[in-house]
């Protein structure tokens, strides 16, 4: 299932640094991975949609390099990213 507009314009709003901001990392790694824990939900109760587990693949592949990007780029933007998002333990 898609992201609403109200869910996505509220985590461009957090994670942005203007109300529309949409293509910094931040925004998009957030986005990327609210779209990711709803499909890693689905695939509890479809096993077999391989077609959705293919897009999945696909998705956090992106979120990876835009992570790896953000690294490069600033370090203590990346941090606070991961930290706020809960991705790496």
């Amino acid at each position: 299932m898609p992201l609403t507009k109200e869910k996505k314009q509220e985590l461009i709003t957090k994670f942005g640094k203007s109300p529309t901001d949409s293509g910094s990392p931040e925004v998009q790694i957030a986005i990327l991975t609210t779209r990711i824990n709803e499909l890693s939900s689905h695939f509890a109760s479809n096993v077999k949609d391989n077609h959705s587990r293919y897009g999945l693949l696909k998705m956090v592949g992106k979120r990876r390099s835009l992570l790896e990007y953000l690294q490069k780029k600033n370090v203590d933007r990346y941090r606070t990213i991961l930290k706020e998002l809960e991705l790496r333990k």
